[in-house]
């Protein structure tokens, strides 16, 4: 099975884009033409939200809170799916983590769909 590890976060002022990095490995990741990859950001006591998501033929769903601030990507030549997130705002600061399974893109935006998790990586906007 795959395993990702997200990179990319870290302190960022009001304004600045982040471009957050999900490396996708493992002994399918770069055979399995069915893995769809989202985005999810967490606070402290709420739940995991569904970002965006995108699957290996790159059609994509973006959650509409969000639409128009974050744009997914994937290089599936390096295994990579990017998620930049445009004119952060201070709501922005949280775990993003990024998940993995064989599912349609239609569930993409739902937690409960994905069964392989990264450890997420923190941003702060400050």
């Amino acid at each position: 099975h795959v395993q990702l590890v997200e990179s990319g976060g870290g302190s960022v002022a009001p304004g600045q884009s982040v471009t957050l990095s999900c490396a996708i490995s493992g002994p399918t990741a770069r055979t399995d033409s069915t893995y769809c990859v989202g985005w999810f950001r967490q606070t402290p006591g709420n739940e995991r939200e569904g970002l965006a998501a995108i699957d290996r033929e790159g059609r994509t769903r973006y959650n509409n809170r969000v639409e128009g601030r974050v744009t997914i990507s994937r290089d599936n030549t390096e295994n990579v799916v990017y998620l930049q997130i445009d004119d952060p705002r201070s709501e922005v600061s949280a775990t993003y983590t990024c998940a993995a399974d064989r599912i349609g893109i239609n569930h993409g935006l739902n937690r409960l769909w994905y069964g392989v998790w990264g450890r997420g990586t923190q941003v702060t906007v400050s």
